[in-house]
């Protein structure tokens, strides 16, 4: 009994040893084919949100509501003030309409003024990071 378990421990082992040697490791190269549309859709992603960066600078807000009304006060507010760049901003549950980057109070100050004329519920913000 002893020379069979001997045996059989013997073959598998051998089994073992010779399984083993057709076993190959994963190889380190790894190809990734993407959609070029990926890459494109990711920089105008990077576009958008460097555009839409808060920062130390003042903007006026036109606009807080659904998104289809802010689409709208946005290009109304681009006709009517061309010299000023907008963005939408989803702050949930609204959309915000901000235009302007102001450097100083008192710059945005003054188009507070001529943009109130067109749009009364306006108000001065400066977005916290």
């Amino acid at each position: 009994m002893r020379i069979l378990r001997l045996e059989k421990t013997i073959f598998y082992s051998f089994l073992l040893c010779i399984s083993s040697s057709y076993i190959m490791a994963q190889d380190r190269n790894i190809n990734i084919k993407q959609d070029p549309k990926f890459e494109q859709l990711l920089n105008e992603k990077r576009k958008i949100n460097a555009s839409n960066s808060v920062n130390e600078y003042y903007k006026i807000q036109i606009f807080s509501g659904n998104s289809e009304t802010a689409k709208k006060k946005l290009k109304e507010c681009k006709q009517d003030f061309q010299n000023l760049d907008g963005t939408i901003v989803f702050n949930t549950p609204n959309y915000k309409v901000w235009i302007g980057n102001f450097k100083t109070r008192i710059e945005a100050e003054r188009h507070l003024i001529d943009i109130k004329k067109k749009y009364p519920n306006v108000f001065l913000i400066k977005p916290q990071k």
